[in-house]
């Protein structure tokens, strides 16, 4: 029996992901932004060092590859691949030969051996995204590699990999199952532990935060100066965010890209007549409320300046901020900042 190992010259039609050990400065903070994702995160440390198959669930959009990551980044795994495999990106026939590989003329168009992506995970995790969307006769030979991670290429021999398997998806599972479209028996074996992730309406403290981050990561890319005014926070407060974290990125890219501020959230509906509109609630914030919201996030963006300008020491933050040490640490903690030198996961 042979230990998978995939030579390096046979690359597989998705792109390793074997670079990401760490998440990146502007990501690790999100698992900190409200009381239910610091409770993800707590879970991610319990379960990261063993090899429990993880299921997350949740929306599109709403951060379950970020969740995948950390699992991986914290775990003992960390120095091996991350490899991910979008099941619904690839074309239903050609998913079992980029999962599992194959040989050499096993089939018409196969004119050399090609490792899968179970083989370049050794060692390693392999994220599959999307789990809902493989196809029923597919499920039943990933439910066998689950029992012993042993596989078969298409027209190979066995194949006995050491991975770690996590699964995502955006489907209702249980409604899949009850039609057929998915195998419960593959459902248990993957939900060893099950996360899940919180769309951002119901986590709307989270969203200044979060629009500050984009708009230093936008501004820094673009070159621009753009900032988030009362008014528009006000209107990202009142959004209901159908498309999750994703979404609202992507209308912070456009506020930092386009000159106009209403030109950049005009996706957000004008007068209660956009996208997510009869799902949002009725504006009943007063200007007290969205001073508030603002300043929240005037106030994290100076004390993050002061703090990258010192090299995180506390005791000099506050004395150019004037607030106690015991003040600026809660503000630290409240904001969601960690230092550089924090390990990551």
């Amino acid at each position: 029996m042979k230990t998978g190992q995939a030579d390096s010259a046979d690359r597989p039609l998705v792109q390793q992901d074997v670079q990401e050990h760490r998440l990146t400065d502007a990501e690790y903070p999100l698992l900190d932004g409200s009381p239910r994702m610091r409770a993800i995160r707590t879970v991610i440390k319990n379960i990261a060092d063993t090899d429990a198959t993880v299921l997350i669930r949740g929306e599109s959009g709403v951060g379950k590859d970020l969740v995948a990551r950390a699992i991986h980044a914290a775990s003992g795994r960390c120095a091996g691949p991350f490899m991910k495999v979008n099941c619904a990106a690839i074309p239903a026939e050609l998913l079992e030969s980029e999962l599992f590989g194959h040989e050499k003329g096993a089939f018409t168009g196969a004119h050399r051996r090609k490792p899968g992506q179970f083989e370049f995970a050794n060692k390693g995790t392999i994220y599959l995204d999307e789990i809902a969307e493989m196809p029923l006769a597919l499920q039943a030979k990933l439910l066998q590699v689950l029992q012993d991670f042993t596989f078969w290429r298409v027209g190979g021999g066995p194949i006995h990999v050491d991975a770690r398997v996590i699964a995502a998806t955006n489907r209702d599972l249980e409604d899949a199952m009850s039609r057929g479209e998915f195998r419960e028996d593959l459902y248990y074996r993957l939900s060893v532990m099950e996360i899940r992730v919180p769309p951002l309406r119901e986590r709307r403290e989270e969203i200044p935060g979060l629009a500050t981050r984009f708009l230093d990561k936008f501004n820094a890319q673009y070159g621009r100066q753009k900032e988030l005014f009362p008014e528009t926070m006000a209107r990202l407060m009142d959004y209901s965010w159908p498309g999750n974290v994703r979404e609202l990125e992507n209308v912070i890219r456009r506020l930092v890209v386009l000159p106009e501020v209403e030109q950049a959230i005009e996706v957000l509906g004008r007068e209660g007549n956009g996208p997510g509109a009869a799902q949002r609630p009725m504006v009943t914030k007063s200007l007290r409320e969205i001073t508030r919201v603002a300043a929240r996030a005037a106030e994290r963006k100076a004390i993050a300046e002061v703090l990258e300008h010192v090299h995180w020491n506390r005791a000099e933050a506050s004395r150019i901020l004037m607030v106690s040490y015991k003040t600026l640490l809660h503000k630290i903690g409240e904001c969601g900042l960690v230092p550089p030198s924090r390990p990551r996961f």
